[in-house]
């Protein structure tokens, strides 16, 4: 089990120490990042520090910056939502709220998938926190968001990301017109802020397997955009690039489907997370002995705990008390390549490459700086 280091090398880490460079107030350079006036963080979504280790021969550009680079961790759970959210505000779990793929509102009494905003609540009123491109813009930094066009003005975006000036790209877009934009938001101001998001790599990974050819295929053609990229990048923008999290293929036969397994579900009133990490919420029934079946039933596959063990644990960082009753009474962390999976998440069926646990192949993910 790989823990995070809240404060000292997670993804929440990573704008606050650019924020002190940047002249950001309340920010502290807890990374040791090198100097600039101008930085450009490009995250490619799944892009684990383990996987891109394994791929030396198919990201020569990447690889090329191994030799200073140093693995860094995400929050629990180890998954996008999470990661965005602590890289934009600079917050753990606990403090920001977002707490995975799917979580339940408690105010509502919903489930919320995050990635697409299905439950009527304010993206602002659910993360009300200031980000840190809010922070870095009233500091009169330029702060910019190049990603798809698709993503502005959602939830997540908005959770997690509002203060930067989106600029959208459509599908079509090729690699150069992409650097293009990057490279004009970088030169704007005296000081600058550019996020950029990969997210090819991740998709290649769920539905055809981080371990398959077409993966290395879709780095390679990463890697080779991102090389041009700081090729066009004058030499005073710092470049950094990161991931949000690792990936594991899962087996067929590896997958236990809660709605098989009789006891599973006996006091849960509503399951959420993802396959990798189940979050269980319990109205009716003790948290405690909920966890002990799932404890019993899956043994050595799974890290089990209930929500104050994995509190005191560490997991989520300080939880903030606004948001604790979002996060699971029973969080279920699957070890190996184990998976549980529910049938009221159909999508996840098809999935092959998934992530969420706390595993180093999904927890560690680097910190390239060029």
């Amino acid at each position: 089990m790989i823990r995070p280091s809240y404060q000292r090398s997670t993804l929440a880490d990573l704008l606050p120490s650019i924020g002190a460079q940047l002249g950001v107030r309340g920010c502290d350079d807890i990374l040791q990042l090198p100097p600039a006036d101008r930085y450009v963080v490009v995250l490619v979504d799944g892009l684990g520090w383990h996987l891109l280790r394994r791929a030396v021969r198919n990201a020569e550009y990447l690889t090329s910056l191994l030799g200073d680079a140093r693995p860094i961790t995400s929050g629990v759970p180890s998954t996008t939502v999470t990661s965005l959210t602590s890289l934009g505000t600079g917050l753990t779990p606990g403090e920001h709220g977002m707490a995975g793929y799917t979580s339940r509102v408690p105010e509502l009494d919903k489930v919320l998938n995050a990635l697409y905003w299905d439950v009527p609540i304010s993206p602002e009123r659910y993360q009300p926190r200031p980000t840190l491109f809010d922070r870095a813009a009233e500091a009169g930094v330029r702060v910019s968001s190049v990603s798809p066009a698709h993503f502005a003005g959602s939830g997540l975006t908005r959770a997690a990301q509002r203060g930067a000036e989106f600029v959208g790209y459509p599908p079509a877009a090729d690699d150069h017109e992409r650097a293009e934009l990057v490279t004009r938001a970088a030169m704007q101001g005296e000081r600058s802020l550019v996020y950029a998001y990969e997210r090819d790599l991740d998709h290649c990974g769920h539905s055809r397997g981080c371990e398959s050819p077409d993966w290395l295929d879709v780095l390679t053609q990463i890697d080779r955009r991102l090389g041009m990229l700081r090729d066009q990048l004058p030499d005073e923008v710092r470049m950094i690039i990161t991931g949000d999290h690792g990936m594991i293929d899962i087996p067929r036969d590896l997958r236990i489907i809660a709605e098989d397994e009789s006891e599973l579900l006996v006091g849960v009133d509503a399951i959420a997370g993802e396959a990798r990490f189940r979050q269980l919420y319990v109205d009716r029934d003790n948290p405690h002995l909920v966890a002990a079946r799932w404890a019993d039933l899956l043994g050595d596959r799974a890290w089990v705990r209930t929500r104050g063990d994995a509190i005191d644990d560490g997991w989520f960082g300080p939880v903030d008390d606004r948001v604790i009753e979002r996060f699971g009474h029973v969080l279920v962390a699957m070890r190996d390549d184990w998976a549980v999976m529910t049938r009221t998440q159909p999508r996840e069926s098809s999935l092959i490459g998934m992530h969420g646990s706390l595993t180093p192949a999904e927890m560690t993910v680097p910190l390239l700086v060029d």
